[in-house]
């Protein structure tokens, strides 16, 4: 069997969890044994975190996979998948580990499952380094299920840093194949829109402040706009710890979601958490493209799971998205090509990510 893995450098270009988040996604999807070498190399904690740990075991469990060397701090592991077969399935990362990350790793599988699925997923919602949970419900879903699918996503309990504890139930139903997408028509921005939340001990005025430093700072660039942020307390019951933070969403005449966030912290002041979400907010905007940098790299693997051809307008390309293709075409027959966008004015960086995708037929439907 061994002849017939696939061999990974989890250490290569990225270098992080999201190396072994795609190969892992595709090799339960496309039944690929796996061999992932130099784990998160590039780290100052290499090996496997928690999160990591919990993604790698709810794949395997969505397919009755074998995992050997899955322990926190492990450089190297193998994994052979089996049949995906969807039903109820749980991943705590015990930490405030994302369960965002957590729904990127399982989403591609259980889209291929023979059943639908229900995934319970526990950890942080609104993490560093990582997606917030609201970016997931307002930015990526929309998004994402032009690919043909849909998901409920349902927070059940926001968990912050450093205890975690919040939890998320996904639910999706199998597909027989994905549509490709075609996101390369910008159009206007038509509204601008987005929550400031406090949770745990923080006073509601944090979050009153975080907006209005936000809507003042994008008003500097956008004066038309009705800008509605809205300020909230997220209930006790539904929320285990102290956090905060902002996410703000521009939407275009052409249905395009592009966001800013950013997240509170001890000794941060809330002017500067609500001006930096609407700095990213303005930079997405800037350059042009149908997607933010967040969403970028999010997209690749369903590019490269559909049948037929996804072309997408982004701003830079990221490091994030050029080792998701990278991955993306080791792994499945998938081309990628990134081309510069030449209807821009030419100080635009603006780039065309075409993908002509796999076309993988879901065997159990």
């Amino acid at each position: 069997m061994d002849g017939d893995r696939v061999e990974i450098d989890g250490g290569i270009m990225e270098g992080g969890g999201q190396i072994l988040r795609v190969s892992t996604a595709l090799s339960c999807v496309l039944g690929l044994p796996l061999r992932v070498r130099r784990i998160r190399a590039g780290r100052s904690q290499p090996g496997l975190r928690p999160q990591h740990l919990s993604g790698l075991e709810i794949v395997r469990d969505l397919c009755d996979g074998k995992l050997n060397g899955g322990e926190i701090g492990s450089t190297e592991i193998t994994f052979t998948p089996g049949k995906i077969k969807g039903g109820t399935h749980i991943a705590d990362t015990k930490t405030a580990g994302s369960v965002c990350l957590l729904m990127q790793v399982a989403m591609p599988c259980v889209l291929f499952a023979a059943s639908p699925s229900e995934l319970h997923l526990k950890g942080g919602t609104n993490a560093e380094m990582a997606p917030q949970i609201d970016y997931t419900v307002m930015v990526f879903k929309p998004i994402v299920e032009k690919f043909n699918f849909t998901f409920n996503c349902d927070i059940k309990r926001r968990g912050y840093y450093p205890q975690g504890g919040g939890e998320v139930v996904v639910q999706m139903s199998p597909v027989k194949e994905l549509s490709p997408i075609n996101l390369t028509e910008r159009g206007t921005v038509t509204k601008i829109y987005g929550r400031a939340f406090v949770a745990g001990a923080l006073p509601i005025k944090l979050a009153k402040d975080m907006s209005a430093a936000a809507v003042r700072c994008i008003r500097r660039e956008i004066r038309d706009l009705y800008i509605n942020i809205q300020p909230v307390r997220e209930p006790d019951d539904q929320a285990v710890g102290t956090g905060s933070g902002i996410i703000i969403v521009a939407e275009t005449s052409t249905g395009c979601l592009l966001a800013g966030s950013s997240l509170g912290k001890r000794g941060k002041n809330a002017d500067k958490v609500g001006i930096e979400a609407a700095e990213m907010l303005l930079q997405n905007l800037k350059h042009g493209g149908t997607v933010d940098d967040s969403l970028q790299d999010q997209l690749i693997i369903f590019m490269a799971l559909a049948k037929g051809v996804s072309r997408v307008k982004s701003g830079p390309i990221t490091l994030h998205t050029q080792t998701a293709i990278h991955f993306a075409e080791q792994l499945t027959k998938a081309k990628f090509t990134v081309t510069k966008s030449e209807e821009e004015d030419s100080s635009n960086d603006t780039y065309i990510i075409e993908c002509q995708g796999m076309g993988m037929t879901n065997p159990n439907i």
